[in-house]
């Protein structure tokens, strides 16, 4: 005898309890299946080694920037999730990275490439696999400069080509430089800053006392240093991350060479002040962002937030490199502005939502048109402010 339409629901809806149950009983969690399925943005940095504290900042500014985005009900009605890799400072590594991320970890957008080489050796890779890569703190004027006809590179953070360019207007007005030199890192960075400074140098009118190189573990540079200042050099130009800016300023304690520094934001990358002893403050380095003396309201609810966060943070000390923890900030609510533009995580459309971003009251500045077709960087000059370690904190020289 046939069931009745009510009691054929009842015996459906009772089955249905009991596979449920029974799944259950084995052990398996019903919530993920309930919840929304995260969008997965990919971090590829240094969270190990000399640069871990940039890596460490790049980390803290992406989560906090995560849970406002989560709170306000994530993108496309799902939750944001970061899933980060460490790729030790090391192109290869940091191309595997990407490559699982993408492919494995089913990552709609990346975030990272805190050293110039790791960065130049993913571009590529974004490009051929068609997924946003936005890079919070490599500067290499080729990352997002990259030639591709169809560019998937974009970035929130300083570019060499305009850096060299404040490097020598500040050499001139601060110091009065006449014949500057510089020593760079051998490698894609130091390259990359080679042909800036040598295209600001001529811009301004200035002769060069040479460019020297020195390779990431060398502990003494008092050679190169000591050609520069037979050169006749008045400042020099440094570009490095903290391990090795420290040791050319050492060197020149050493040599006793009481030259003015003017530096790319290498040693704002961690410990540089104690690492190089109290020559430190003779450095001054560029930044995009710094905590200290900043009475924006947002710099102060965020520094409170991070507090917050990250019991570790005491005080502004604790959040060196504050440009780490304020262009990943700024970058991660600019890729939830793009998929919302976009309507969509899929490449290509996500890609083109970077052009259709709103204005965006940001950390660093309000961004007005962060991003178009031919220009895929976010802040440029007039962002940038002179920085020097005052007492283990970062702070604003004053001009």
């Amino acid at each position: 005898m046939p069931q009745r339409p009510h009691a054929a629901r009842l015996t459906r809806r009772l089955a249905l309890g009991t596979l449920l149950a029974g799944v259950a009983c084995l052990g398996f969690d019903l919530g993920p299946v309930r919840a929304a399925e995260p969008v997965r943005i990919g971090l590829v940095t240094a969270l190990s080694g000399q640069s871990a504290k940039s890596g460490e900042a790049i980390s803290r500014g992406i989560g906090l920037a995560i849970d406002e985005i989560n709170k306000q009900g994530g993108v496309l009605g799902r939750p944001l999730e970061l899933v980060a890799r460490d790729d030790e400072a090391n192109p290869s590594k940091g191309v595997l990275a990407a490559r699982e991320l993408i492919q494995r970890a089913g990552v709609v957008a990346l975030i990272g490439g805190l050293d110039t080489p790791v960065s130049m050796a993913i571009v590529p890779i974004a490009n051929q696999m068609k997924v946003p890569f936005v890079g919070p703190w490599a500067a290499g004027t080729g990352i997002t400069r990259n030639g591709a006809a169809d560019n998937y590179v974009f970035r929130v953070s300083a570019v060499d080509a305009l850096v060299d360019e404040a490097l020598v207007a500040y050499a001139q007005k601060t110091y009065g430089a006449k014949k500057p030199g510089a020593i760079l890192v051998n490698n894609a960075w130091g390259e990359s800053n080679q042909q800036g400074i040598v295209a600001a140098l001529k811009a301004a009118g200035l002769p060069s006392a040479g460019i020297e190189k020195y390779e990431a573990n060398d502990l003494d540079m008092v050679p190169q240093l000591t050609r520069l200042r037979e050169a006749g050099a008045d400042a020099l130009f440094l570009v490095g991350n903290v391990g090795p800016s420290a040791q050319v300023v050492k060197s020149l304690d050493r040599m006793g060479w009481d030259v003015p520094v003017v530096s790319h934001w290498g040693p704002a990358g961690g410990r540089f002040d104690e690492l190089a002893g109290p020559g430190a403050a003779r450095v001054h380095f560029v930044q995009t962002f710094t905590f200290a003396g900043n009475e924006n309201p947002k710099a102060k609810a965020v520094l409170e937030a991070l507090k917050t966060k990250y019991p570790a943070i005491k005080s502004m000390a604790d959040v060196t490199p504050a440009v780490g923890i304020a262009n990943a900030y700024d970058a991660t609510h600019l890729i939830a502005l793009a998929i919302r533009a976009a309507g969509s995580t899929e490449g290509p459309k996500l890609r083109d939502g970077f052009y259709k971003v709103a204005p965006y009251p940001g950390l660093i500045k309000t961004y007005e048109t962060p991003f178009a077709p031919g220009r895929h960087d976010a802040l440029g000059p007039a962002d940038y402010v002179f920085s020097r370690f005052r007492n283990g904190e970062i702070v604003a020289v004053a001009q």
